[in-house]
């Protein structure tokens, strides 16, 4: 017959009491494990390389461990060191303390500790002076956290929290402090020294007191030894190497980039490439070496298929003037980069062709009169020569056509963030053609890309968990393809090889663009795989005289071309054909009232002689009916079909042109003579 064992009411009743009393306690005094959750962001690459990492509220460097990725050894010789029945007990080691308190009671005083893996994580997150009571109420703590949280919860939140001097803290940043590695591989000497730094943290910093933290490490190696968890040949190999005596700082790589999408309290996989990067870096730090220290360079490299951001810089580096100022986020006048756009929009309206014919001369619209940037006007030109080239009227009477609205809506539906400078009339938009407007580089780089992927524009991926957003048409598939062709042959900048006489160049379609006053140079460009968008200048946007974005801007986007993995698929150029008939001309819209076209506005006229004998100068304007010329408001006689002015003396004129509808347009001049040359005056 089977004995029933029976237990008296009293212990059934204090056991219940207990649990009722633990289970108050936690509801009136819970564990703080949101204090315990408090740790550095970090911001990783696509494979899990640290990028960055950012210190907590009180500079701590506290990274979250990962016992997956922490090395298995480490682990096991750890526990057998500070707490062997870790797996075991529910956060108080009774047997421990027992014993801890009979070698108190025999030598009379503490010999040996008690405290748990978790009783040490009590501690680190709730630090208190070293009394009993102190002892009681870490003994308590323990145990609630054991009820909350699974073992392998509390040895990662102890790996996270135990401090390795100054501001260290966990394993992850240790690690990297010490030894300039992540935890995954470690020697038998660095596990020696992980286990024997948090012992004594501030006394046995490597940095500090290479001695002392080398008798701490071999002490543990002995003791390591002693339990069978290395060999007596393993014992000596880790005795006999230094101890580093110089901590390395934690990674910082792309700091700025890594700002804007860490999240707190988390460790982010970003779509960013470490290598990649760095290579960036490297081209763009041999350029900073020439330039003042004021100056800073931003850099967006998108991968086109992926649409993911490999490369990013936000300035030139933290050690420059205004280097904390992330200039890819920044609004900057776009200069002439925008464009291609405007002739894509042309195309796909049916408006022009790449060999569409168009008349680069002086024009007005409205008030509005734009000038090619070196003054100069070529007359009639291909649209595509327009393009390469830069010309800026040609530009403003396609955007004309089009209308400023319809692009700057077009773009803004692709992504980008327009601010006009000029408010928010017609000719301010037209102003857009020419860089009349605010718009940020990493949306430069949105509609860029668009330009690489067939026309369609998406949002530009910064973190590899972020999916692929549905994209937005901005061009036609055909007009794509043409943009692309007309660009893939613009002028390379001074000393680089055009891409056709190089074998491993991949083929580039770029453009340059410039600010007023040469406040910003941009140079854009992509190629198959990649879009690479780069501007250059001073983040307070102080003037760079001279510096173009062709200057300035597009010799860093070849080098960094140059720079980026060899996996393009070449293309061959075609030439540009005629235009379809109906096509071959482009003359922009009718506009109300004549155009002056010579002289334009505030123009220096030469003349070697004056009166009736002179050269003289023939005027020009644009109208739908006839025009007469007054100067000054004398009637200019018409010589056959020209109207000829021969002024008597230099000085200042104001010319009209009259229309038969009665409309007027003039223009101010001044008439120099040969002599007046050296004059100090002019």
């Amino acid at each position: 017959m089977k004995r029933i064992v029976t237990y008296p009411k009293w212990l059934w009743r204090s056991c219940i009491g207990f649990l009722v009393c633990l289970l108050g306690l936690n509801l009136v005094f819970p564990p703080p494990l949101k204090e315990a959750l408090n740790v550095s962001p970090v911001v990783l690459d696509r494979e899990d390389s640290w990028l960055t990492g950012f210190s907590v509220d009180d500079g701590v460097w506290r990274v979250k461990a990962d016992l997956d990725k922490i090395d298995p050894r480490f682990i096991e010789r750890l526990i057998a060191i500070e707490d062997e029945r870790f797996w075991n007990h529910s956060g108080v080691d009774v047997p421990a303390v027992f014993r801890a308190a009979n070698s108190w009671y025999n030598a009379g005083k503490p010999t040996s500790g008690a405290s748990t893996i978790t009783m040490q994580l009590v501690r680190q997150i709730e630090p208190r002076e070293r009394t009993v009571k102190s002892k009681a109420l870490e003994s308590f703590r323990a145990l609630q956290y054991e009820l909350f949280l699974s073992k392998e919860e509390i040895l990662e939140l102890y790996l996270t929290h135990i401090s390795y001097g100054g501001n260290i803290e966990g394993i992850h940043a240790a690690t990297f402090a010490y030894f300039g590695k992540t935890p995954e591989e470690l020697t038998d000497g660095e596990i020696a020294l992980l286990i024997a730094i948090p012992q004594a943290p501030e006394a046995r910093r490597p940095d500090l007191w290479p001695n002392v933290a080398r008798r701490g490490r071999d002490k543990i190696l002995v003791k390591l030894s002693e339990k069978g968890l290395l060999t007596v040949i393993q014992t000596a190999e880790a005795k006999a190497l230094p101890v580093n005596v110089k901590r390395n700082p934690l990674p910082e790589t792309a700091w700025l980039s890594a700002y804007a999408i860490a999240l707190d309290n988390q460790s982010v996989r970003s779509t960013m490439d470490l290598k990649l990067q760095r290579e960036v870096e490297a081209v763009a730090a041999n350029v900073l070496e020439e330039l003042p220290t004021d100056v800073g360079i931003a850099v967006t490299v998108v991968e086109n298929e992926s649409m993911a951001v490999r490369a990013h810089m936000g300035s030139g580096g933290l050690e420059r003037k205004n280097g904390w100022i992330d200039m890819t986020r920044r609004y900057r006048s776009p200069g002439s980069t925008l464009k291609p756009f405007i002739y894509g929009l042309a195309m796909d309206d049916g408006l022009v062709s790449a060999g569409s014919w168009i008349e680069d001369a002086p024009a007005r619209f409205g008030s509005y009169r734009p000038e090619n940037f070196n003054r100069r006007y070529y007359g009639d030109v291909r649209i595509s020569e327009a393009l390469q080239h830069s010309l800026n009227v040609p530009a403003v009477t396609v955007l004309d056509g089009v209308g400023g609205h319809r692009l700057e809506s077009s773009l803004k539906n692709a992504g980008m963030d327009v601010i006009r400078l000029r408010g928010n009339s017609e000719e301010a938009g037209l102003a857009l053609a020419l860089g009349g407007a605010g718009v940020q580089l990493n949306d430069l780089a949105v509609v860029y890309t668009a330009l690489a992927n067939d026309g369609q524009a998406r949002p530009l991926r910064w973190l590899e968990a972020d999916p692929m957003s549905k994209p937005v048409r901005l061009l036609s598939e055909d007009t794509v393809e043409e943009i692309t062709q007309i660009m893939q042959q613009s002028p390379t900048p001074e000393g680089q090889v055009p891409a056709w006489l190089s074998s491993d160049f991949p083929t580039l379609a770029y453009k340059t663009g410039t600010s007023y006053g040469f406040r910003d140079a941009w140079a854009a460009g992509y190629s198959d795989k990649w879009t690479i968008v780069v501007w250059v200048g001073r983040p307070d946007g102080a003037p760079r005289d001279g510096q173009t974005g062709r200057i300035a801007a597009a010799p860093v986007l070849f080098d960094l071309f140059a720079a980026l993995p060899r996996s393009e698929q070449f293309q061959s150029y075609k030439q540009v054909n005629d235009a379809p008939l109906g096509l071959t001309r482009f003359k922009g819209k009718t506009e109300n009232g004549p155009q002056i076209l010579f002289p334009p506005e505030g123009a220096e006229l030469l003349a070697s002689n004056f009166g009736q004998s002179a050269r003289g100068f023939t005027l020009s304007a644009r109208s739908s009916s006839e025009v007469h010329f007054y100067v000054d408001g004398h009637r200019v006689v018409k010589e056959g079909d020209r109207s000829i002015w021969r002024p008597n003396n230099p000085g200042f004129y104001e010319i009209r042109a009259v229309d038969d509808n009665g409309q007027v347009a003039k223009v101010r001049v001044s008439v120099l003579a040969l002599s007046q040359i050296g004059d100090p005056r002019f």
